[in-house]
């Protein structure tokens, strides 16, 4: 049986590829989630794999409490608003650079159909 937690967390780092959560409960390395992502124009759902836990350190400036998370499943229209959203950081035209060629292991929402 699956378990269905809410969690509340703060996004910090940002790339079309994942995101850093700053929250005081992380799960642990591997796990997988499914994820609502509000930003300030859209809410959008993505599937991630947890690839950095911050769970039995004590947390602190330099290294916070939280998870680091690569998207597994997020919708390519997604990928492209958060590369958009990167615009003001200067890093638009290489994210979507980047997007053009991530290779098969990430699974599109739409081409999967769930």
């Amino acid at each position: 049986m699956n378990e269905v937690a809410r969690m509340d967390g703060l996004i910090t780092l940002v790339n079309p590829n994942g995101v850093l959560i700053l929250c005081s409960r992380p799960l642990k390395l591997n796990e997988v989630c499914w994820m609502t992502i509000n930003a300030p124009s859209r809410s959008f759902e993505a599937k991630a794999l947890v690839v950095w836990p911050n769970i039995y350190s004590r947390a602190d400036e330099i290294i916070p409490r939280g998870m680091r998370v690569r998207f597994l499943k997020i919708s390519s229209q997604n990928r492209l608003f958060i590369a958009s959203e990167l615009e003001g950081q200067g890093v638009k035209k290489v994210a979507e650079d980047y997007l053009k060629t991530l290779n098969t292991t990430v699974e599109d929402i739409k081409s999967s159909g769930s």
